[in-house]
């Protein structure tokens, strides 16, 4: 995994590898996983409503999942961007021109902090690929909730097939370090008192950077203490699993 680019060649890609690609300039990126013979499953909220929060923003960001003309439709995958919820696509559909990116799983401290762009990688460890792709195949059998640009979105899924790990509190954003980013950005600007330390423009600028990287790294899925690795038919079973069954069930375990 390198320090600046997380790309790769399609021909590099292993079954249940969670890949993702850059949308709008760079603006956010989608995310999925792999599932073998050129065909990967992801999480989206259809055409025209991938922020997901009923605010003006559904109407800025694009969705992940492009709009084809409906008399060209993909050979492969159809209709499929008429769909919303997980669905299974084509790579090519997938990326929609984009380039092809591994999200890195174990990765050190050091070199999560390197990375300044949140939803590249994570500290916490990747399950078996057989694991993953069992995930992912009966999610998009039985769906993973509804979507949510913060609590509940692509990368969110991703990292769930991955890791089996759910947020069990409900006052924080999700899995999704895109979203944890934001947020770490917005804290970084205007809820540090450290900002009062110094009058300097580079004294401004490495507070809000260590407040923005501290802020990150105690959001990371790797690190943070209100997960819970939660079956995925259990998930399916029972949508509606509050954060009090959760956190008893961890606490459980690990008795």
């Amino acid at each position: 995994m390198g320090l600046f680019s997380n790309k790769i060649k399609r021909e590099e890609l292993k079954t249940g590898d969670h890949i993702y690609s850059w949308r709008n300039a760079y603006v956010y990126a989608h995310h999925g996983v792999y599932v073998g013979d050129g065909m990967v499953i992801h999480f989206t909220r259809g055409a025209g409503q991938e922020i997901g929060t009923g605010t003006v923003l559904d109407r800025i960001i694009f969705s992940s999942s492009p709009a084809r003309p409906s008399d060209n439709p993909c050979p492969r995958c159809g209709d499929y961007w008429r769909d919303d919820g997980v669905i299974l696509s084509c790579i090519d559909c997938f990326l929609y021109g984009g380039e092809l990116y591994l999200f890195g799983y174990d990765v050190s401290t050091a070199l999560f902090l390197a990375k300044p762009r949140g939803g590249t990688c994570t500290l916490a460890k990747s399950d078996p690929p057989e694991d993953v792709v069992h995930r992912a195949n009966f999610l998009l059998q039985n769906g993973f909730g509804v979507y949510h640009a913060f609590r509940n979105n692509c990368e969110d899924f991703a990292i769930y097939c991955k890791t089996g790990l759910l947020v069990i509190t409900s006052l924080s954003v999700g899995r999704s370090g895109q979203a944890a980013s934001l947020l770490a950005a917005v804290s970084a600007v205007v809820s540090s008192p450290l900002r009062y330390l110094t009058t300097s423009c580079t004294g401004l600028a490495a507070v809000g950077y260590g407040m923005y990287c501290v802020s990150r790294l105690v959001s990371d899925i790797g690190v943070r203490r209100d997960v819970a690795r939660v079956p995925v038919e259990r998930l399916v079973a029972h949508p509606s699993l509050d954060d009090a069954s959760l956190a008893s069930d961890n606490n459980a375990k690990e008795g």
